[in-house]
């Protein structure tokens, strides 16, 4: 990135993941130009010292590349294409700009959308991230890549500071999507396998953080089980990645795994109890909230 020209930036969808990948950016010398549909999100950004644009299509043509950070397809084509009252990135764009499709959706919506931008001359970079808002605060988050060499080549040193590690998957758009639905699979698996291992120890009359530190040092250890599950034993339920999140993630990945004719019973089972726990009134909390349904049903159950 040269000094006299920097890269303008702009992200949609400032939420706990958008916000951190904006921060870190910025602390990085990026001009950073942010949208969100809710405006207090819009208000710390401004605090932040970044730009707000009132729409995606302003924000598009102020910037050169646009990451999106929303929670799933039906926002992303409300940003890409949006409405007469708020127009959307397509109506502000310049043939040859970059978009990064962040979020975590099925593999036929990154392709449809990529279709639908290449009319308008747009690039999209299937880019899905993973690591938490701490890493991605950092730049130390996760990022699958897949699209064109050229457009990737071309914002390297911006996919650099954006994420440490980087899995490229070729230049067809939608494996990085297939990527990160495996990999969340695994992940909510291995939350509720951990959620469901501690609400046991509990339910034993072992101490939280007996068990937690036993499980932290020992073989049924798993990165998002410290994460979550250290946070949860501290009633610490903030919504660093919301309940529903992964609950639509697992979702997309079963489905996904259908359509191939994959067996995913473990990861059926983990997205039924996901889904009970936003059923239970949980979907303001973090997906740690999983233990929460755990002891509750544990709760039921006369010893």
């Amino acid at each position: 990135m040269s000094s006299q020209q920097p890269l303008r930036i702009g992200i949609v969808g400032i939420g706990a993941m958008g916000a951190a990948m904006a921060r870190n950016l910025q602390a990085r010398h990026y001009a950073v130009t942010v949208r969100d549909i809710r405006p207090e999100a819009q208000a710390q950004a401004q605090a932040w010292g970044m730009a707000v644009s009132a729409s995606p299509a302003e924000l598009a043509a102020a910037v050169d590349v646009i990451a999106i950070v929303v929670v799933n397809a039906a926002q992303i084509a409300d940003v890409l294409f949006g409405t007469p009252e708020c127009p959307g990135i397509v109506a502000g764009s310049r043939p040859g700009q970059t978009v990064l499709l962040c979020s975590t959706i099925a593999p036929d919506d990154t392709i449809g959308f990529a279709d639908r931008l290449a009319a308008s001359g747009l690039v999209v970079i299937d880019a899905p991230i993973s690591g938490g808002p701490a890493r991605a605060l950092s730049g130390e988050m996760s990022m699958m890549l897949a699209g064109p060499e050229a457009a990737l080549r071309a914002i390297d040193a911006l996919l650099a500071d954006l994420a440490k590690s980087r899995f490229h998957l070729g230049a067809s758009v939608g494996d990085a999507a297939r990527a990160k639905l495996v990999n969340n699979l695994l992940a909510g698996i291995n939350l509720a396998a951990g959620a469901e291992a501690l609400a046991l120890g509990i339910r034993l009359g072992l101490q939280p953080q007996a068990i937690f530190d036993i499980i932290s040092a020992s073989s049924g250890n798993s990165w998002i089980f410290q994460d979550r599950m250290g946070r949860a034993i501290q009633d610490d339920f903030a919504p660093r990645a919301a309940a529903p999140v992964l609950t639509k993630d697992l979702g997309l990945a079963v489905a996904l795994a259908a359509s191939v004719q994959a067996q995913t019973p473990l990861g059926a089972v983990a997205h039924a109890k996901f889904q009970e726990t936003v059923a239970r009134g949980w979907a303001a909390l973090d997906d740690a909230a999983i233990l929460k349904t755990y002891l509750a049903n544990h709760a039921a159950v006369k010893p």
